[in-house]
């Protein structure tokens, strides 16, 4: 049961629950109700659970919010997501709600994008959707499976290579705070190949807003993925979101992570299921925060079968009095023989009083593998800022010069080129920006 603290969100919940309208099949009906029942046992995380030790979420919680309020699309402005030179399909959820009058989606033969409540009679959706982030030891997962309404599905067909990227854009607006609930299914069939870019933003003047967002990503056999998160939304945002990816023999999924100075919290799990043979995953992170942030990547890399690789490299650059968080878990199985998985986490602090927590962790139960994991700590480097500026280069310039220095490392990785340079700039601007 929720603590005390709670009990102002946690009752609208309550209440939102038992006047809900359970639109589709009977068993969506009965997986909804099972996890609600599962989220009314545990109740919302606290601190003193491990995996929440440095992200206290009852702030957030200790307060009323709209649920499922209409939206104002004529007050919708989607081009802070604007990424320059990028050609790219859009999708647009605004509070989670896909909005076709804001979305470009040209024919595209074998591309399926529906509205997640509009599709529950897709194959894909009856065969995946809950199937495997419900697995997952997150209760916030739980109570999306229960009351989220909106979000969106996208299925790739077979053999099929999307011209161009998709660019979903999340939109946070309103004039009163609100609590919003997404639901996504991404299903990317055997040989087929995409490219998904997902932007955060919210617009000018909204009310505090908090999201409990949950994706559920199929890579089948022989499939490739490029999937990014660009968290690019202002203060009054606040973000918790669980990411669950589960890839079949021969598929590559790669994921870039990238939080920027804006949303105030952004708690997001990243799980990835590599449950066959020959499977690759790669996860990049980079967290530029600012001011009071706090960003907290948890990831999971679970080796399942045999002769696969991972490679994970997140960095995170603190400053102001923001918070960065990196728990990372690699797991390799005892039928895991032959895996090849490397994690590294770099940090360096800006800020007087900023701060890292980070917890590298490699579990393995498997003898013949190639496994490593670590991290490093540090300041910003004084002797390397006085080079730079003994050699005419002003202050500001060399501190950007640094950053993006120690930066490149993850983001020369990006598979899009545009997308990196929007970065890069972004990088430069939150540093100019940080007070």
């Amino acid at each position: 049961m929720s603590t005390i603290v709670a009990d102002s969100l946690y009752q609208q919940l309550v209440s939102t629950f038992q006047e809900l309208d359970l639109q589709g099949p009977s068993h969506l009906a009965n997986l909804r109700q099972e996890a609600f029942e599962r989220f009314q046992q545990e109740g919302f995380p606290t601190v003193k659970n491990e995996e929440w030790k440095y992200t206290n979420i009852h702030p957030l919680i200790n307060s009323t919010y709209a649920l499922n309020t209409p939206i104002d699309v004529d007050t919708v402005d989607t081009q802070k997501a604007d990424i320059p030179g990028l050609d790219a399909h859009r999708i647009v959820l605004v509070n989670g709600e896909y909005v076709l009058a804001f979305s470009s989606l040209e024919d595209e033969i074998g591309l399926v994008v529906k509205p997640i409540n509009e599709a529950y009679t897709e194959a894909n959706f009856e065969k995946h959707y809950a199937q495997h982030a419900d697995k997952a030891d997150n209760v916030m997962v739980h109570l999306n499976t229960a009351l989220s309404t909106t979000g969106v599905y996208l299925s790739v067909a077979r053999g099929k290579v999307i011209s161009k990227p998709i660019h979903i854009v999340h939109v946070a607006t309103g004039d009163e705070a609100f609590f919003a609930q997404t639901r996504n299914l991404i299903v990317v069939e055997s040989q087929a190949e995409v490219e998904v870019i997902e932007s955060f933003v919210t617009t000018d003047g909204a009310a505090s807003n908090v999201h409990n967002k949950v994706t559920e990503i199929v890579v089948e056999e022989d499939a490739k993925m490029q999937h990014y998160y660009l968290q690019v939304a202002d203060a009054a945002s606040h973000y918790i979101m669980h990411t669950e990816v589960y890839q079949e023999q021969h598929s590559l999924y790669n994921n870039y992570n990238c939080n920027l100075p804006g949303a105030s919290f952004v708690r997001h799990n990243i799980n990835v299921r590599l449950d066959a043979e020959q499977v690759e995953s790669h996860l990049y992170g980079i967290n530029l925060t600012a001011n009071k942030q706090l960003i907290d990547n948890h990831t999971i890399v679970d080796h399942m079968k045999p002769h696969c690789e991972s490679y994970e490299w997140y960095k995170n650059i603190p400053q102001d009095e923001s918070t960065a968080v990196f728990n990372g878990k690699i797991f390799v199985r005892e039928d895991a023989q032959k895996t090849n998985a490397f994690q590294q986490n770099n940090n360096m602090l800006i800020g007087d009083k900023s701060a890292v927590y980070t917890k590298p962790q490699l579990e393995i139960f498997a003898d013949d593998v190639k496994c490593s994991h670590g991290c490093t700590m540090g300041q910003f480097d004084d002797d390397a800022l006085f080079y730079l500026r003994a050699r005419g280069i002003g202050e500001e310039a060399a501190r950007v010069l640094l950053v993006h220095a120690f930066a490149f490392d993850v983001t020369s990785r990006f598979s899009n080129e545009k997308v990196r340079q929007y970065i890069e700039h972004l990088v430069e601007k939150g540093l100019e920006t940080s007070k």
